[in-house]
């Protein structure tokens, strides 16, 4: 059974991802825009480690990812959920 779920948002290049159990975080929001503003977080700099994520908004609830308009979301969501397991086992 997944421990994370996708769904599509209004922007065809966003998904919103939320967990089955537990929080993202524990309070606030955190965007980022850049591997570089992502460096000082360890999940956040684990996603734009990933090939064409350009931004990742962090909620208590649920995330956002949104990648470049050229690459595939199928490919692309095997290695978010793959990089969300490893980071909250």
């Amino acid at each position: 059974m997944a421990r994370f779920k996708s769904q599509p948002t209004p922007n065809p290049n966003s998904l919103k991802i939320t967990r089955k159990k537990g929080r993202f975080i524990d309070s606030g929001l955190l965007t980022f825009t850049s591997p570089a503003e992502a460096e000082s977080h360890p999940l956040a700099a684990a996603l734009f480690r990933l090939e064409g994520v350009v931004n990742i908004l962090i909620l208590p609830d649920f995330l956002t990812v949104s990648k470049h308009p050229d690459r595939p979301w199928k490919p692309l969501w095997r290695e978010i959920e793959k990089t969300l397991e490893g980071f909250f086992d």
